[in-house]
Order: C-alpha cells, then sequence, then structure tokens
C-alpha cells in the first residue's frame, strides 16, 4: 500500500466558497476512484509557526493507482481551487507494508 500526503499552506483571501468546494469535492472521490482505498483530509488544528493549514491523506493500492488519481476526472477539477489559493504545498508518498498496523 502506499500513502500520499500532502500539505497546503494557503493563501490568507482564499475564498470561503472555493474552499468549501474544494473539501466537498474531496469527499466525493472516495469510492469512485480505482485503486484509492481510503482519503481523510482536515484542518490544522494546533497553531504554530511550522504548520501547514490543511493536510490530505489517501491510501492506493499501488504507485500505478496514484497517476491514476492524479488525473481522474474528479480529481482535475479540485486542482482549480487548491494551486491558485495555496502559498506552498508538500507531498510524501511512501509504502506502507503489510504487516504494519
Amino acid at each position: 500500500m502506499i500513502r500520499h500526503t500532502v500539505l497546503f499552506r494557503f493563501k490568507p483571501d482564499f475564498p470561503d466558497e472555493q474552499r468549501a468546494a474544494w473539501t466537498t469535492g474531496l469527499d466525493r472521490m472516495r469510492g469512485h476512484v480505482p485503486g484509492l482505498l481510503a482519503l481523510t483530509h482536515g484542518a490544522n488544528v494546533i497553531a504554530s509557526a511550522r504548520a501547514f493549514d490543511y493536510a490530505i491523506v489517501a491510501d492506493f493500492a499501488s504507485v500505478d493507482d496514484i497517476a491514476v488519481y492524479d488525473t481522474h476526472p474528479l480529481h482535475e477539477p479540485l486542482k482549480q481551487y487548491s494551486l491558485p489559493n495555496s502559498e506552498q504545498i508538500l507531498a510524501v508518498d511512501f509504502e506502507i507494508p503489510e504487516d504494519a498496523s
């Protein structure tokens, strides 16, 4: 299994209605993207200088499934909200061993 983690530092003027459309779109992907096993996301709850504003954690069956997700018709439109409204986006993809609990 591959865990795909993305952190967002938003611009201060990210419009509320666009942010709501973005998070609704994230929820819509659950169960509708091949190879996407699980998707969770949420806003940061502990303010600190090193904290980011938002995180997405998605689990995929394989690395190839991340490529499917990246260009999937439910994912593509979300980029119009997150990319222009972010100061910084970080991502890491790592393998989770089958025996990890």
